[in-house]
């Protein structure tokens, strides 16, 4: 029996933390294994401000943020570069070096550069990992009912998350985890509980090779000439899980079974407005004490009991609708800090 693909998941994952000193910076990862990010999420944590998002496919500079619908920006200073074991920003007046500032940022490797992907009707660019379940893809909408886009991925799609770049337009997230098929509904990461937003996926589900978009003209998926960017996910044994649990309104909260020791976890409640929440493995609080970041907000971090990080899963520890209404269903997305058991049967240990 295979408990794991990926004995080491820091190969493909990683969350750093940093402070700024208000100008040129490199930053080197904790870890001694080399990853090159392809995919970096960045958030002050010691005081209110917007995340920042950026991908080796848009290219340095070029941002996004999740707790708004504003179009990409382009930074006239900042991350310079992906390193080979971190990352560098070239200059003061950027945000992410500002040196009154703590930051916490999350760092996802794909293919560390490009492909063109003609496996859906509409051309797309791509940067995938199949082995991490992971590809960032670039495309432009047609506003037609040539709506499938190629994601470079050799499985299904658990989790699909859509930005347009050219214009304010709401984040769209489809999942596996959502009602009906998952893609018939979507979140935002600036809106509330699960809805159909106007279909933007179709009401069709990935399938291994492609998405599909809505089926016309869509600000926030298919705009005629306007560009997109998607981050696409599948669950990967031992090192990632897209899933869904359903709270039951105790302290004593309901455990997540994932097969591994989370290094991070985003939750979101898909009946209501409650927050999403953004917890990890290496910023300073224990359980049940573990920091909170909220992607939705430009807010700091948040020291509310919510939460343990388990060897081979989470459990809630809150009757917050955050994380455990009673009743409700929560979407979440997790990666691996290690695997509960590695592929040669060693066990995880406990946190």
């Amino acid at each position: 029996m295979a408990y794991t693909t990926i004995d080491k998941p820091t190969d493909y994952f990683r969350t750093k933390l940093y402070t700024g000193n208000n100008g040129s910076q490199s930053i080197t990862f904790d870890e001694d294994t080399n990853m090159t990010p392809d995919w970096s999420w960045f958030k002050t944590r010691n005081r209110a401000a917007d995340s920042s998002i950026m991908d080796v496919v848009r290219g340095v500079r070029k941002s996004l943020t999740s707790n708004n619908v504003e179009g990409e920006y382009t930074e006239s200073s900042g991350l310079s570069s992906w390193n080979t074991n971190g990352f560098s920003f070239d200059g003061p007046g950027f945000d992410l070096v500002n040196s009154s500032n703590t930051f916490a940022s999350w760092h996802w490797l794909a293919a560390n550069g490009t492909s063109s992907n003609s496996g859906g009707a509409i051309t797309s660019t791509v940067s995938a990992n199949t082995t991490a379940g992971f590809s960032i893809v670039s495309y432009t909408g047609t506003g037609n009912s040539n709506n499938t886009v190629g994601h470079g991925l050799n499985q299904a799609l658990d989790l699909l998350i859509i930005k347009n770049r050219d214009r304010s337009a709401g984040w769209k997230i489809g999942s596996t985890a959502l009602s009906g098929n998952g893609f018939n509904y979507s979140l935002g990461f600036d809106t509330g509980g699960e809805g159909s937003n106007s279909n933007p996926f179709n009401n069709t589900a990935p399938t291994s090779s492609i998405f599909t978009i809505a089926n016309g003209s869509y600000a926030d998926t298919n705009q005629s000439g306007e560009k997109f960017i998607a981050y696409c996910f599948h669950s990967v044994k031992g090192y990632s899980k897209i899933g869904r649990y359903t709270g039951n309104g105790n302290a004593n909260g309901t455990f997540v079974y994932t097969g591994f020791k989370p290094a991070f976890v985003l939750v979101k409640i898909t009946s209501g407005t409650d927050n999403w929440i953004l917890m990890d493995n290496k910023r300073l609080g224990y359980n049940k004490d573990n920091y909170q970041l909220i992607p939705n907000s430009a807010l700091a971090d948040q020291t509310p009991e919510r939460a343990d990080l388990l060897s081979n899963g989470f459990k809630a520890r809150s009757t917050n609708g955050e994380v455990n209404s009673s009743g409700s269903t929560y979407l979440y997305m997790a990666f691996a800090e290690n695997p509960f058991v590695t592929s040669t049967a060693i066990p995880a240990p406990a946190r």
